[in-house]
């Protein structure tokens, strides 16, 4: 059972979420280190503008892997269970927008992985919301910016 707290999430983007810390964690924090260590050894710190921007982007480096690691403490992974035959967190649905007569496929996912350009919608928005527990053949309305739309379940999985 998850908690207003929890942040879910898919397996594949708590994957990139850990891939993304190691990368700042690892080789990028060894870098910073060495740009700033030369550019101490230039001289007078006061007026080295090489080594403030290091030391800023340090202090950018270090808020991104805090969040991060918060974001990981927090994940719930929730795995795609597309048996039920229902829209559901995870997996893929082919919808029709009935008004606009145009078919599309996306996937439900947690808010931080939402791409829409990448077919990923957050399980947050008005579509996902209403699409979320259908099957197919199911029609649903969604009040969007441009007033009610409403979509056809196509197919789940």
């Amino acid at each position: 059972m998850s908690t207003p707290e929890d942040e879910l999430i898919t397996p594949e983007g708590l994957e990139a979420l850990k891939a993304e810390l190691a990368e700042l964690e690892g080789p990028r924090r060894a870098e910073l280190s060495k740009r700033i260590q030369a550019a101490r050894e230039e001289g007078d710190l006061k007026e080295n503008a090489e080594y403030h921007a290091a030391k800023e982007e340090q202090s950018h480096m270090e808020t991104k892997i805090l969040r991060l690691q918060e974001r990981l403490r927090k994940a719930k992974v929730t795995e795609a269970d597309g048996a039920s035959g229902k829209v559901a967190f995870g997996v893929p649905v082919t919808v029709t927008d009935v008004d606009a007569g145009r078919e599309q496929s996306f996937t439900i996912v947690g808010p931080t992985e939402a791409d829409p350009g990448s077919g990923k919608i957050s399980s947050e928005s008005p579509v996902a919301k209403a699409l979320l527990g259908t099957a197919p053949g199911e029609t649903v309305q969604v009040d969007s910016p441009g007033g009610k739309r409403s979509w056809r379940v196509e197919k789940v999985g």
